[in-house]
């Protein structure tokens, strides 16, 4: 077979592409590989690097490093993933608007969260959001609260679910809920009846006290006296279902907010006791995040609004 004679005129690059190439091109990047990109697209791994290598030829440049460790862009894949992105994001608006025009209240929603928001919140509102419009899916991942804001940045996520996000240039908030910190007792614990404790009462007890990677944690620490986190007996957990069930076996008592236990709240399994620092009481703020720029497909703004009633009356909108 002869080789290929097409040439790019330096300058005069006219690009062709259709949504395939795009898509594929998309995958590739996300998934480090064309294996990994085929399988999420359920097509054969031939037919995602035949795109790959068209659309290289068809640009005249390479687009990826082709690694023993994967697929990393090049400079030039760098310049088009940002292009792909913003066509992406618009063909998802303008698909989404024109489902608005016909009625069809369709779509899809990716949404971004952390762990505890998965044992009431985030299931209530797509609960509420499925008898209303059961034509709308829901992806969910769950992330460190860390890496929320980079997920929905890159577009991975429409929208993201976490507490004590700082501001960052490249995600708005579209509201904010105060939870109050507490302890986490068993029912038939001696500090079960009050109504609000501080942290001094816990000081000869196990605390069982959430790793780094919960927003919380920083809080925790600044409220907690270095010489307690050194000699106290602790456990430090990176899992709110493991904190619940080392509480219901009496191994300890720990902190958070009610996110992320409310139905042991509801069944009394477990109790929450408001903690009073310097006669306030120490809240943390769920947040819910979008992309600064892009608008919400309606699919997600229909979602972003049963989250927010869900969060409850607590919240504070934000402009």
């Amino acid at each position: 077979m002869a080789a290929s004679t097409k040439k790019t005129v330096p300058g005069k690059t006219k690009l062709r592409l259709h949504s395939a190439v795009l898509h594929y091109f998309d995958a590739v990047h996300r998934a480090g590989s064309v294996r990994e990109a085929a399988r999420r697209l359920n097509v054969a791994s031939s037919a995602v690097n035949r795109q790959i290598l068209y659309l290289e030829e068809e640009l005249g440049t390479p687009l990826f490093m082709r690694l023993s460790s994967g697929m990393r862009l090049t400079s030039a894949g760098e310049l088009l993933a940002h292009h792909v992105q913003l066509v992406l994001r618009d063909a998802e608006e303008v698909s989404s608007r024109l489902d608005q025009l016909r009625g069809l209240h369709a779509g899809h929603v990716e949404v971004a969260t952390v762990e505890g928001l998965c044992a009431f919140i985030l299931p209530e509102a797509i609960g509420l959001l499925a008898r209303r419009h059961p034509r709308i899916t829901v992806g969910v991942q769950v992330l460190d609260t860390r890496d929320i804001p980079g997920a929905i940045a890159r577009g991975d996520a429409h929208m993201g679910l976490a507490f004590e996000v700082s501001k960052q240039p490249d995600i708005r908030q579209l509201h904010v809920a105060p939870f109050v910190l507490g302890a986490i007792v068993r029912p038939d614990s001696p500090l079960a009846v009050r109504r609000v404790s501080a942290l001094s009462d816990y000081f000869d007890m196990p605390v069982i006290l959430p790793k780094s990677n919960f927003a919380n944690r920083a809080q925790l620490d600044a409220l907690l006296p270095h010489a307690i986190r050194q000699e106290c007996r602790r456990y430090d957990v990176g899992s709110i279902e493991l904190m619940k069930q080392l509480v219901l076996r009496n191994a300890g008592v720990a902190f958070m907010t009610q996110v992320g236990i409310e139905p042991e709240l509801r069944a009394g399994t477990l109790q929450h006791i408001p903690i009073d620092h310097h006669r306030k009481r120490v809240v943390s703020n769920l947040g819910l995040y979008a992309h600064a720029t892009a608008p919400l497909p309606v699919a997600a703004d229909a979602l972003a609004r049963h989250l927010i009633g869900v969060m409850g009356a607590g919240g504070v909108p934000t402009p």
